[in-house]
């Protein structure tokens, strides 16, 4: 067979309105021109080197081979435990905890489990990236529900107007990624009373619930028994301990839904790493890496926030996670009328910061004038960008 007869079939693309995630473009851009990297989230900084030792000796006990595709039971132990002594809620840890590839994999094996093709799932706008995607490859209808421009809380309104007989979830996200909002107890207890009448799931993105500031708490779906029942709740070992690359999480879910999430799960990833679970497992022993995190994170809050105040950036409220979002409207740059993925770019080639533009997380990619940075960085890294920023 010759060259000239070779063919390639034409595919038609499942997501053909996707392409490289803005944070990938961003981080390539940083690296190519040497900016300081403040566009995506992960730490610059290393992990306990206990946790780096825990894997060791987990490799070193020979605990090598597959785990149970459920995860391994003395990690599904401890994730029960540290969600009932935090949130009130006492699941199974056989029947109603397992863990998973990072919460990226969780949360696309919830909605291939649960959504049909044809079932609508509401989508608060801003949202992670990854959401829509996952509702298209299930055959889902997305419906777009705007979070407050300016604040990003909720409107009840909107939600409750969104739910029809064919929704079959609502996603959520707080501690919020992009925008730093928390959700309050009033907050959930609203949402609680709008699904109860309906047989609409939950999916509660909660990756940096240890990242909440100013005496606030985080308002987990577990401490809402209606909310709880109909939930499947995710989060990130990643986030939580620094090593967002060993792409570790879990989902906690009643046992009947969770029968469901599994059967996805066996198929789309079997099992996670098993030296890392157990390693981790160890680790949870001591609750005070996770119980100080919301200290250690709003000390760096504070260190960015008080750059940020000396120079023409707006800030927006940072109630949780570890992003800042900024308005660039009143900079004394002409640059700032830009679009905002435009000034993104400007920023990381001109003045040497990259960033996130908001408008990369809606779906009409609607320019508010604001950008996301991340402060999850050592503070020699912060100063460096604030040095750079105080030129703007």
């Amino acid at each position: 067979m010759t060259s000239s007869t070779l063919h390639t079939p034409i595919l038609q693309s499942r997501l053909p309105n996707v392409g490289t995630t803005i944070f990938t473009v961003m981080s390539a851009l940083a690296a190519e021109t040497g900016a300081v990297n403040l566009g995506q989230g992960f730490p610059d900084f290393d992990c306990d080197p206990q946790l780096i030792d825990a894997v060791t000796l987990a490799m070193q006990r020979g605990q090598n081979q597959y785990p149970p595709m459920t995860g391994v039971p003395v990690l599904r132990e401890a994730i029960a435990l540290k969600i009932k002594s935090l949130y009130g809620r006492d699941y199974n840890a056989n029947t109603e905890i397992t863990v998973t590839a990072g919460a990226t994999q969780a949360i696309i094996t919830v909605i291939l489990a649960v959504v049909h093709p044809g079932d609508e799932v509401i989508v608060l706008e801003p949202c992670y990236d990854s959401y829509v995607p996952n509702i298209e490859l299930a055959g889902g209808k997305v419906v777009r529900v705007p979070l407050t421009p300016g604040t990003f809380r909720p409107d009840f309104d909107k939600i409750s107007a969104a739910i029809t007989p064919k929704t079959r979830a609502i996603i959520i996200n707080s501690p919020h990624n992009p925008s730093g909002t928390v959700w309050s107890q009033q907050d959930m207890l609203r949402l609680q009373e709008i699904l109860a009448p309906t047989e609409v799931l939950l999916i509660s993105d909660e990756v940096y619930e240890h990242m909440v500031y100013d005496g606030q708490q985080h308002q987990s779906a577990a401490r809402f028994p209606g909310l709880a029942a109909r939930a499947f709740i995710v989060s990130s070992f990643g986030k939580t301990y620094h090593v967002t690359g060993w792409k570790v999480g879990f989902v906690a879910a009643p046992a009947s839904l969770s029968a469901e999430f599994r059967k996805v799960h066996q198929f789309n990833v079997f099992t996670v790493n098993t030296p890392v679970q157990y390693a981790l497992a160890s680790y949870m022993e001591d609750a005070a890496p996770y119980l100080s995190l919301s200290a250690f994170y709003q000390r760096k809050r504070d260190l960015f926030r008080a750059g940020l105040a000396q120079t023409k950036f707006r800030m927006l409220a940072g109630e949780g996670t570890y992003f800042q979002c900024v308005d660039i409207s009143a900079l004394g740059v002409p640059e700032r009328d830009l679009p905002e993925a435009d000034f993104c770019q400007w920023l990381t080639r001109e003045i040497g910061v990259a960033a996130i533009p908001l408008s990369a997380f809606y779906g009409n990619g609607f320019d508010q004038r604001v950008v996301r940075f991340c402060f999850a960085k050592k503070d020699e890294t912060l100063n460096a960008a604030l040095g750079r920023l105080a030129r703007l």
